[in-house]
């Protein structure tokens, strides 16, 4: 995957129109806007339509019945956001890497009589910074502060800046605004919240800025499955920072979801493993993938990050784990942090292949403003700049401990360059036979077809290339879900009453006591997986009786 090459429309932000209108302003109509940003060329540029913004179609659905509003992503390549007529009220969603798009948006809206409000995660961590280039600051909670914005405008009185926590019950969240989306833009508009908050603080990460606080909340799970139903695709993704911080919701949860015959991905923490039968649930409930944030293979940097984790040597069993119930692994992995050294890069890559994770992403550990890293790096005088446009885990802004800023710019791009390879791709290949052809297609097109992701965004053809696939993964599913229920029903047959606690936490494919199976046998030089050689042989004999008992 050539690592320079970029679309320009990829890179730049599209122009804006100089010449200012003579058309009014609409009265009572509001646009809201997700600015551009530039890709990094060394990831895929498919994840950047997955699915759309839900913090917008949320603020969307709280707009009062007698406004109309329209949502404008400029990431889809379609040009700068209308401007004729212009809007009343502009809002724009602002985070560190679009801060200088936002701002040049909202003085283009402000200058043709638009009133804009910012908001965002870059608001509340900045809020001084943001103020010139508003009318209005939306700081905390949108999704409670739109309405009461728009009286304001009707009413003449808008105010400067407009606070809301996150204490609201998420329950009373308003079902977002999907009809607003060009569906066929997006893998799947299907994007569902069903928890708020993450049972971790990281000091790197963003839900530890200074005066973000979100509790954990979680939201009715009939509420998540009657949205999934009504959207009617095959596929969602869950968006919520940590789906299993609460193990027990996670499991009502998957119990709602798996009469819907979909399949689902979601961001979960690695001690989701830590219960091979909720595994086992999520499989059942269409479960297909997990993001997970490793962040680093090294205890200490986990201890630094202040990261509630299991000891990383314990990563691999619980890969298998997921691996085992027919969920795939993305890993995200953090680069540069202090106990990192020249070694990091080749060690993280060779864990990856020989624990076969799907996909992985890699991000330069980034001081987000407002967040006790960045306080850290200020203090230690080692913040090499503050242009908020370099902040996207994609450049170095910090000086490293153990590294220069070219070794770990460079490391970082070897990674990538390594984990698209075509060496990479068949190194990490399931092992399960059947599922290698999807797995291969969907590395090839996801991860080395840029060119041809540009096309698609450009030319609105991603869902009508993608979601055939996405239908055939779920029909695939079905059967290999079905396996899992046969299996489990022989399990009870086994031990009445078992409920299928042991069927998860093994193999759906193990060798029987021949050797015979539909998938190569684990390597035998991985210590990582010599745990499951007892089980394997303990349950190969089981497993024969309870076949024939069942035929």
């Amino acid at each position: 995957m050539p690592t320079k090459w970029m679309p320009r429309a990829m890179r730049v932000a599209p122009q804006l129109d100089p010449v200012l209108t003579a058309e009014p302003v609409r009265r009572r109509h509001a646009l809201l806007v997700n600015p551009f940003y530039p890709k990094d060329p060394h990831g895929s540029f498919g994840k950047h339509v997955l699915t759309p913004s839900l913090a917008l179609t949320s603020v969307a659905a709280s707009t009062p019945s007698h406004w109309d509003v329209a949502y404008w992503d400029e990431n889809l390549l379609h040009g700068p956001p209308p401007g004729d007529p212009c809007p009343e009220v502009v809002g724009i969603t602002v985070h560190l890497t679009t801060a200088r798009r936002a701002y040049e948006l909202a003085r283009w809206y402000r200058r043709r009589g638009a009133r804009v409000v910012l908001g965002g995660l870059h608001v509340i961590s900045c809020p001084e910074e943001a103020a010139p280039h508003a009318d209005a600051l939306a700081i905390g909670d949108g999704v409670a502060l739109w309405a009461r914005i728009l009286r304001d405008v009707e009413a003449g009185r808008l105010q400067d800046v407009y606070r809301a926590d996150f204490r609201r019950c998420s329950r009373e969240d308003p079902t977002p605004r999907r009809d607003l989306l060009a569906r066929e833009e997006y893998l799947t508009t299907t994007s569902l919240i069903a928890t708020r908050g993450c049972h971790n603080r990281c000091g790197f990460c963003y839900l530890s800025t200074k005066g973000m606080h979100i509790p954990y909340q979680v939201r009715d799970v009939e509420q998540i499955a009657d949205e999934f139903v009504r959207d009617g695709q095959p596929y969602g993704v869950f968006i919520d920072n940590n789906l299993g911080s609460k193990p027990e919701y996670l499991r009502k949860l998957c119990r709602a979801l798996r009469p819907l015959k979909k399949i689902w991905s979601a961001a979960v923490s690695i001690d989701v493993a830590d219960d091979p039968s909720l595994m086992r649930e999520m499989a059942l409930a269409g479960c297909t993938g997990v993001f997970i944030g490793f962040e680093s293979l090294r205890n200490d940097n986990i201890t630094d990050a202040r990261k509630k984790s299991p000891r990383t040597e314990d990563y691999a069993r619980r890969v298998e784990l997921f691996h085992r119930n027919g969920i795939q692994v993305t890993g995200s992995f953090v680069l540069g942090f202090d106990h990192d050294r020249e070694d990091v890069f080749e060690q993280t890559v060779r864990w990856i292949e020989r624990n076969r994770l799907e996909c992985a992403t890699f991000n330069i550990l980034t001081p987000y403003p407002g967040t006790p890293l960045f306080s850290q790096m200020e203090a230690e005088g080692r913040l090499l700049h503050k242009d908020w446009s370099q902040y996207d885990a994609a450049h170095v802004v910090f000086r490293p401990k153990h590294l220069t800023a070219e070794q770990l710019s460079e490391g970082y791009a070897w990674c990538y360059r390594r984990l698209f390879s075509h060496r990479s791709i068949w190194r990490r290949r399931p092992r399960d036979r059947r599922a290698v052809a999807a797995y291969m297609a969907m590395s090839y097109l996801y991860k080395r077809s840029n060119l041809l992701w540009h096309l698609l965004i450009k030319y609105r053809l991603t869902a009508r290339v993608w979601r055939p696939l996405v239908e055939l993964t779920r029909r695939r599913h079905l059967r290999f879900r079905r396996r899992l229920e046969i299996e489990d029903e022989i399990d009870n047959l086994v031990t009445p009453g078992h409920g299928g606690a042991v069927a998860s936490a093994e193999c759906p494919r193990l060798p029987d006591a021949r050797g015979r199976s539909g998938q190569s046998s684990p390597r035998r030089d991985e210590p990582d997986r010599d745990v499951w050689r007892e089980h394997e042989t303990t349950t190969a004999g089981t497993r024969r009786g309870a076949a024939s008992v069942r035929r």
